[in-house]
């Protein structure tokens, strides 16, 4: 029988009600004629309140046992859902990650995929099965803990299933309709995309889009796994949401397709760091050790001596994730300590935004620079650091101006027109 990997997110399962929603349309592809395995959730909220008991309980937790607890909610849901199926006629069971089983590494709460056997569930299709539920966001390591994925782990196990079963398709429901060229809240002219590449997708999802989580969609474009996202609020046929594919098929052609955002930025500048070989390796290397996810980077080359010395200086820029700028403080402070770097002053703005464009278009046209950068001038938006890619352009600006710039980008690039 062909096959079917549907996923269904916390919103999705929230309660019994929206459970029997899911459940339904589980259904209606069985009537289709597809096996159908279905990836969930925990139901919304409940990830959040089980890590909640673990911190209460043990701040200083052990990881092991720290995924035992949070692993549960999905197990809860896999549960309900094989139920509610059961008594709809559909036959169906539940399968937790080990008994699948899912493979992992031994990074607790980071775990990566290893393998997915098919054997024990190509057995129970073979015996008339038409629907193995699967808890989500979870899996077994070598040793034969539960292992879970961190956050967002559920679309990633989806797509993980679709490449080792070779399904048809993968079916993301969610909260939203589909993909669109930006967000809706911010711009009323956003509008949904009935397709878009992996490569431009990955570039959203990194850039801020929350609709796709980018673990599973690097996955989805390593493995040719044709991703769709829709609404689980909305009656969906075969051409509901947007679908996630290659390029070759395309059927639009806009240079840009979408606007991203992420509020949450800081930028950080070392002033007066020494310009040397080596320098960006003694700055970046003990920020990576602390675990701070450094994006944008840009380099200012100065006259200024430093400390009488002839060699010349410069500033270093940096942006960060908000959340993370106290761990690059104190990292930058440790690498001066030690003398490992020198600078004057260590600058921090967290009151930045990052805006960007994205286009597999931009590849074979000139002028996006261009455009994006007269449009953000016209509404005197000052552009604080730069950086692109060969299929986006990234922007560092004031947090206050992020939606009238995003508004303008969308205006200038006309991406409320289709192709």
């Amino acid at each position: 029988m062909p096959l079917l990997v549907m996923k269904f997110g916390g919103t999705s399962v929230a309660d019994l009600a929206r459970i029997q929603n899911a459940a339904e349309k589980v259904r209606r592809e069985v009537e289709r004629g597809y096996d159908v395995i279905v990836i969930v959730s925990a139901m919304s909220g409940k990830t959040n309140e089980l890590v909640g008991w673990v911190e209460q309980t043990s701040p200083l937790f052990d990881a092991r046992e720290y995924d035992a607890v949070v692993a549960s909610g999905e197990n809860v849901t896999a549960g309900l859902m094989a139920l509610t199926l059961q008594e709809m006629g559909v036959p169906a069971r539940s399968w937790q990650g080990w008994q699948v089983p899912i493979n992992t590494t031994s990074a607790h709460s980071a775990a990566r995929f290893v393998s997915i056997p098919r054997d024990n569930i190509d057995t129970k299709f073979a015996e008339g099965m038409k629907v193995a539920v699967v808890a989500g966001f979870q899996g077994v390591s070598p040793e034969g803990r539960i292992t879970t994925l961190g956050r967002g782990g559920s679309d990633t196990t989806a797509v993980a299933f679709a490449a080792a079963f070779g399904a048809e398709r993968c079916d993301i429901y969610t909260d939203v309709d589909g993909v669109y060229t930006t967000d809706p809240r911010i711009s009323a002219k956003a509008r949904k995309l009935d397709r878009i590449a992996y490569e431009e997708m990955l570039e959203l999802a990194s850039l801020g889009a929350k609709v796709l989580q980018t673990r599973s969609v690097e996955l989805a474009m390593r493995y040719d796994v044709r991703l769709r996202v829709l609404s689980s609020f909305e009656d969906t046929d075969e051409n509901s949401g947007t679908l996630v594919c290659g390029e070759e098929e395309l059927m639009e052609s806009k240079v840009v397709s979408g606007v991203a955002y992420s509020r949450d930025e800081a930028k950080m500048t070392l002033v007066t760091v020494e310009d040397r070989p080596g320098i960006a390796s003694a700055i970046f290397g003990p920020l990576s050790e602390a675990g701070v996810n450094v994006d944008m980077i840009v380099q200012n080359i100065s006259e200024k001596n430093y400390e009488g010395h002839p060699e010349p200086v410069t500033d270093m820029t940096f942006s960060c994730p908000i959340n993370q700028v106290a761990r690059a403080k104190k990292a930058m402070e440790d690498a001066r300590a030690s003398g490992s770097i020198k600078y004057d002053d260590l600058n921090v703005d967290t009151e930045v935004a990052k805006v960007s464009v994205v286009g597999i278009g931009m590849r074979s046209h000139a002028g996006v620079a261009a455009t994006m950068f007269k449009a953000l001038a016209a509404e005197n938006v000052n552009i604080k650091v730069i950086s692109t890619s060969e299929i986006k352009i990234s922007v560092l600006i004031d947090r206050k101006y992020m939606e009238l710039a995003v508004q303008a980008l969308h205006d200038a690039f006309e991406l409320e027109k289709s192709a």
